[in-house]
């Protein structure tokens, strides 16, 4: 297995045991590659949910412009939710998972298909 693989496995986990859901190992898969070498960088590979700048990024770069949704209250709704279901006080939440959940939220897994 590839570093990649490794941290695939990492998400998954992540997915099931703070998130309490099962992860479509494909979609996590696709989603993983979509997120490209930030998966590699520490600092890159995780969300800062406490940095509103950060959030912004995340609607911005990945709900309007890679799952082309439309700009609305709903999407920054949608991204706390994730947050929460994730876990406030978790430290590393890792943006492959985050942008996972949201793929999920908006039901946009055909992007990756």
């Amino acid at each position: 297995m590839g570093k990649r693989d490794d941290l695939i496995a990492v998400y998954a986990d992540d997915l099931r045991n703070k998130c309490g859901m099962t992860p479509d190992m494909d979609l996590l898969t696709k989603v993983t590659i979509g997120c490209g070498p930030a998966i590699y960088n520490a600092d890159a590979s995780t969300v800062a949910a406490t940095q509103p700048d950060e959030l912004e990024t995340v609607k911005n770069n990945f709900l309007i412009k890679k799952l082309g949704l439309s700009d609305s209250p709903a999407l920054m709704e949608a991204i706390n939710s994730v947050i929460e279901t994730y876990g406030r006080s978790e430290r590393n939440k890792y943006r492959a998972v985050v942008y996972y959940m949201l793929t999920k939220h908006f039901n946009k897994e055909s992007i990756y298909g």
